[in-house]
């Protein structure tokens, strides 16, 4: 269905066999179809976004650049899961970013908090997809490992290695729906070369030090012990995190261009007899910091990027 086709109907949520009266399947394309449909009405949306924009732990204040914000909290959405990390908003709001209308997600899906559930914690990339972004730009914060970036370091992410993805836990697994893309797809240029020179232009301008490097992505909860690092550090890892590689593949899926940066928050220790202390309330601390100049960074990037 058409966004215009949504847009103009008149919003119903009383129809039996609506969203509202199924058991979402994120599997479902129809139901994601039906989900997007529902979203676009309750928002009343008259406009396409054309960029998705994802944030995560303690990022939530670039909320602040949006300008005629319609806000659509998590908890209101079928299908979509409460967030309960404590470091997330949980609100999915449309608006104006400059000159570009955008869809921001305030947090996302946290794999470990869903059972490991690849499927359901990329619910949110399809539903920007259907509702018309051509362009996604992810934010999350990631450990370091020494050597090309730091503590309180934004780095701008060039490749990445998908942990979970290579252990049989991919989001595209199971029989695939061609409505939602081909299902052998490749991941080079996962980052889109385009984007990363628009980011590093814009960093140049606004005087940022932002190192482009390879991310890592683990399951989590837990942080990674001192050999799991070193390993990761001999095949030219720079950040591991929890989240972005799962989204970045079933946004390749869809089509969507995609730019994605980690906040650096914390220094991995390599030495397994130190104790090394990572802990959310540093995190959160270096995030916090980081907000005024990651909300310059974003405001300049949407605005310079064609879609």
């Amino acid at each position: 269905m058409s966004f215009e086709k949504i847009a103009n109907e008149e919003l119903k949520l009383n129809l039996k066999n609506s969203i509202l009266d199924i058991d979402f399947n994120p599997k479902n394309f129809d139901h994601l179809c039906d989900l997007s449909e529902y979203i676009v009405k309750s928002a009343k949306l008259t406009k396409i976004p054309v960029i998705g924009i994802i944030f995560g732990s303690d990022l939530g204040d670039i909320a602040e650049i949006i300008s005629e914000k319609i806000v659509i909290p998590h908890s209101k959405i079928p299908g979509f899961k409460k967030i309960n990390f404590s470091g997330y908003q949980g609100n999915l709001i449309f608006g104006y970013i400059g000159n570009k209308y955008v869809a921001y997600l305030q947090g996302r899906f946290n794999l470990y908090e869903h059972d490991m559930d690849m499927i359901l914690c990329t619910t949110h990339i399809r539903i920007l997809s259907l509702i018309g972004c051509k362009g996604l730009i992810i934010f999350n914060t990631a450990g370091g490992i020494p050597n090309n970036v730091h503590n309180g370091d934004l780095m701008l992410i060039k490749d990445h290695i998908f942990m979970p993805g290579m252990s049989g836990r991919s989001p595209l697994i199971g029989l695939n729906d061609e409505r939602f893309g081909p299902n052998f797809i490749s991941i080079q240029n996962a980052y889109n070369k385009k984007f990363r020179e628009v980011a590093k232009n814009v960093a140049n301008k606004i005087n940022l030090h932002l190192p482009e490097g390879v991310y890592a992505m683990c399951g989590g909860p837990h942080y990674e012990t001192p050999t799991e690092l070193l390993l990761f550090k001999s095949i030219g890892v720079d950040a591991i995190g929890m989240s972005i590689a799962n989204e970045v593949t079933v946004a390749r899926q869809c089509g969507l261009r995609c730019l994605a940066f980690s906040l650096i928050t914390n220094t991995c220790n390599l030495d397994a007899d130190t104790v090394g202390k990572t802990s959310y309330d540093e995190i959160s601390e270096i995030s916090k910091k980081a907000t005024k100049t990651i909300c310059k960074l974003i405001y300049e990037i949407v605005n310079d990027l064609s879609l």
